[in-house]
């Protein structure tokens, strides 16, 4: 004959002491009090389902009072009759609750805060910019892993609708990241954005204007050296080609960056596109050039500094220029010095292009994977600046043009 359970009280419940080891206070019907020895009272339901001995928790005392322990007691019983395990549905339920809270934008928030310190703030500010006014009021409040290729060609097509190709295809790869990094952090299984490829309508593409023939950038240098315009905007004009840093870079360089005795100008991390410090050997011609202005500005923060020394000189500045020397937009653009050193090193020098990329700054990685650090080649990048530096005073001097090689396959 079974020993007879007698019923749990409220006062035995309230009153119950911890000792060295956990008790097991049982109120019947599979329903006991497990007190802890740190004082703990926490409710559980033993009971057997597919003959295997199982327990469900069932909150803790005094949140979950005795009379609430047995209620729930007694609805895990009614599954158990109908065939159900309750533990399960327990399980079943939590993980909808965690999908509801894993929505859109709170993934897409989070894997924000996580990567923005790794990108200027301005990227920063219009990438969350472009979620908030674009995906989340659509999406947001979706679970991650529900959200199909469908309903996030329905957001782009929202933004192709009003003319704006080129943002839905840049909001399609930020989500894109967004479900990458729910995927390896195991809340999606995998990245609808991918099967969108094709579905949007392409972009034209429109290079930069760039010089890249070698007679006409002989030209190019010329109208420069004749320039009659600001010193300091010539200056830059000079240097320019000799460094082919991207404008921005250029226009934000400081005399505290420069190192004449090792011939160096050492952009800082947060100067740069790819937040890596970044390091340009510098020619005898691009010295010569530095020492001369530094007569001009060297007193100020900027080696070319706006109409006020507290400022950089203005964004238009290279523009202007070149127009007023008669070149067009479509024909050459501040950024188009960087094509041009790229293109001629690569098919007239010949120059090793991980060099001539790691130079350019993009992303440049060893045989094993690894990012080269700023250092990397230096020897070698160096005298491939010296001869880019020689190279064109050739040009300028109107020497007779290497032909563009046909690299074997």
């Amino acid at each position: 004959m079974p020993k007879r359970i007698i019923p749990l009280t409220d006062l035995k419940v309230q009153k119950a002491k911890p000792k060295d080891k956990p008790v097991s206070l049982f109120d019947g019907g599979g329903l006991y009090l497990l007190v802890t020895p740190s004082g703990g009272k926490l409710w559980r339901f033993k009971y057997r389902f597919d003959k295997q001995e199982k327990k469900l928790a069932l909150g803790s005392y005094p949140e979950i009072s005795l009379l609430d322990a047995r209620k729930r007691r007694e609805d895990a019983r009614k599954l158990l009759a109908n065939g159900i395990d309750p533990g399960a549905v327990r399980k079943a339920q939590k993980q909808a609750h965690a999908e509801e809270m894993e929505t859109f934008e709170v993934i897409a928030r989070e894997w924000f805060n996580k990567f923005k310190h790794n990108w200027k703030e301005s990227h920063a500010e219009r990438v969350i910019s472009r979620l908030e006014k674009n995906v989340f009021p659509y999406i947001g409040s979706k679970p991650i892993n529900k959200i199909k290729a469908p309903e996030l060609l329905g957001v782009l097509r929202r933004i192709e609708a009003r003319g704006i190709i080129h943002s839905a295809h840049i909001i399609r790869g930020i989500s894109g990241q967004v479900f990458r990094y729910a995927v390896a952090t195991g809340r999606a299984e995998r990245d609808p954005s991918a099967d969108l490829r094709g579905a949007l309508s392409p972009v034209k593409t429109i290079n930069r204007a760039a010089i890249t023939d070698p007679v006409k950038v002989g030209e190019l240098l010329r109208a420069i050296d004749n320039y009659r315009g600001s010193v300091i905007v010539q200056s830059a004009l000079k240097f320019a080609p000799l460094t082919f840093v991207r404008p921005g870079e250029l226009r934000h360089a400081e005399w505290s960056e420069i190192d004449f005795e090792k011939a160096e100008w050492n952009i800082p991390a947060e100067k740069m596109k790819m937040k890596q410090p970044h390091l340009v050997p510098l020619s005898k011609q691009a010295i010569e050039i530095l020492t001369e202005l530094k007569k001009l500005t060297g007193n100020g923060t900027y080696v070319f500094p706006g109409r006020t020394s507290a400022r950089p000189m203005s964004d238009n500045a290279i523009l202007a220029a070149l127009r007023y020397m008669g070149f067009e937009k479509t024909e050459m653009s501040g950024h188009g010095f960087r094509a041009m050193a790229r293109t001629i090193l690569d098919e007239v020098l010949q120059v090793r292009p991980d060099l001539i990329e790691h130079q350019l700054a993009h992303a440049v990685r060893d045989p094993l994977g690894r990012a080269y650090n700023r250092t990397q080649h230096i020897s070698e990048r160096r005298q491939m600046m010296q001869t880019w530096a020689d190279y064109l005073d050739g040009l300028k001097a109107g020497a007779k043009v290497l032909p563009f090689k046909t690299k074997e396959a």
